[in-house]
């Protein structure tokens, strides 16, 4: 898939990097601004591209017959939105049980504008005692990846400013849909 990807990206005039070592082998990676459906493909492309495995929530009603098969085969886990849940406890569990576990989560939880970013994936990081990796998919630039690590310290507020500043400038495929920032 490695190759497949690469050729792919450069047809469509895409540079992915992974600027992460090689040696983190757990981390909960985000990918912000997430503006279209067009994230997922773009996404797993570069994953593939980068050689790194990763698991991501989705909702559940997306696991119908046949495209369940697909999403689970992907990396796909479902997720029910509608019940409130112990997710943290379910993945901090994946990477107590994993010598390597990536999961990539939206902050923003849907690709529709939202005043704040949703604050789970910081949990499942500070919880599992693993780094946040910043995900990028800036569709004005065509560049994207792996760009950074976060250790988070616990101060919620703070951290959460110094990510978001992190991706300031950043653009999504809808930048209407992206104003988070601003």
């Amino acid at each position: 898939m490695k190759k497949i990807s690469g050729f792919l990206l450069k047809i469509m005039g895409w540079k992915i990097d992974k600027e992460i070592p090689d040696h983190i082998k757990k981390a909960v990676v985000i990918v912000a601004p997430h503006s279209s459906y067009w994230d997922f493909v773009m996404g797993r492309i570069s994953f593939w591209h980068m050689g790194v495995e990763t698991k991501f929530l989705i909702k559940k009603e997306a696991f119908f017959w046949p495209l369940g098969s697909l999403l689970r085969n992907l990396g796909g886990i479902s997720v029910n939105r509608g019940k409130s849940g112990k997710l943290t406890d379910v993945i901090t569990k994946e990477y107590e049980s994993n010598n390597s576990f990536f999961i990539t989560i939206t902050p923003e939880g849907t690709r529709t504008l939202v005043k704040r970013w949703k604050l789970g994936f910081y949990q499942i990081a500070l919880r599992a005692n693993v780094p946040i990796i910043f995900g990028v998919l800036d569709y004005k630039n065509k560049v994207g990846g792996m760009k950074g690590i976060f250790y988070p310290t616990g101060d919620i507020k703070k951290d959460i400013k110094e990510i978001q500043s992190f991706y300031k400038g950043i653009e999504g495929k809808n930048p209407e849909l992206s104003k988070i920032f601003d």
